[in-house]
């Protein structure tokens, strides 16, 4: 999917919602277990309640991965299942030598067909690039995460720039791809940050976790954060596919991602230029 093609999504919807897929076995709710598959159930009538009001999904592999091949198995069922015009993300957080990124870059963009991958950036171009080889695939660079230990590299000061990490990991990699291929991570918690960002990264796509459980502010969020194509995807998990361990865990999953989606569209009336 191209930048076009996801910006007319965000428009027809009124929303720029992504639903994290984390599908924990030890949280679905019970009667399920009774399914042949139960992560791909519960994941199938999550995206049947929620298709409606977002425009992304993003499996965090390491939810599949920790269940071995029928893990694998729930994941590419799940992708096949997300309807052709919602963006696909795949939560990996991939990065390696050269040759080990083109595999995991095939796995998941030929044999698995995600539009695009999450990829950390420490090892440096040469790890990123496999990944942006392939016609009509996006890189999401992990740039300024949500989480506390973030702090530890990503706010460390260049002696020579003044500039913190995240900041020259972000201005180094525009120079690897165009805003049509790469993405961000930059976490809601940080919203006093992301209007800084956009200023160095007019035109790039922002996958925003934190929203929700985390206690992100989602106007706050898009105010800083929109751009003229509006530049967002505003992850939200915990909140939608949690929202009830019942037999209505669907309905209310659907409640929540049409909460969210309503509010999108006063903010994409608002902030979008």
């Amino acid at each position: 999917m191209d930048k076009a093609a996801l910006f007319a999504q965000i428009k027809k919807k009124s929303s720029y919602l992504c639903v994290g897929l984390d599908t924990d076995v030890n949280k679905i709710p019970k009667h399920l277990h009774r399914a042949k598959d139960p992560i791909f159930e519960f994941n199938k009538q999550i995206i049947e309640a929620t298709a409606d009001y977002c425009v992304a999904y993003k499996p965090n592999i390491a939810f599949y991965e920790a269940l071995g091949p029928t893990g694998w198995e729930s994941l590419e069922k799940t992708v096949d299942y997300i309807p052709k015009e919602h963006f696909t993300i795949a939560d990996a957080k991939r990065g390696d030598i050269g040759n080990t990124s083109k595999l995991y870059a095939r796995a998941f963009f030929e044999t698995m067909d995600f539009d695009s991958i999450t990829v950390a950036p420490y090892m440096g171009e040469d790890s990123v690039t496999p990944f942006l080889e392939f016609d009509g695939k996006w890189v999401i660079l992990l740039a300024h995460t949500s989480n506390p230990g973030s702090q530890d590299f990503q706010l460390i000061t260049n002696r020579d720039t003044g500039k913190p990490l995240y900041e020259e990991v972000i201005k180094k990699s525009q120079s690897w791809a165009s805003p049509e291929q790469l993405m961000f991570v930059v976490g809601a918690t940080r919203a006093d940050k992301i209007g800084h960002i956009r200023s160095f990264a007019p035109d790039n796509f922002f996958l925003v976790p934190g929203v929700g459980a985390q206690g992100g502010d989602l106007q706050a969020v898009s105010r800083e954060g929109m751009n003229a194509k509006c530049g967002l995807l505003v992850n939200n998990t915990r909140g939608i596919i949690y929202a009830s361990d019942a037999e209505d865990f669907a309905e209310a999953a659907g409640r929540q991602a049409k909460k969210m989606q309503e509010e999108m569209s006063g903010y994409l009336d608002k902030f979008l230029p």
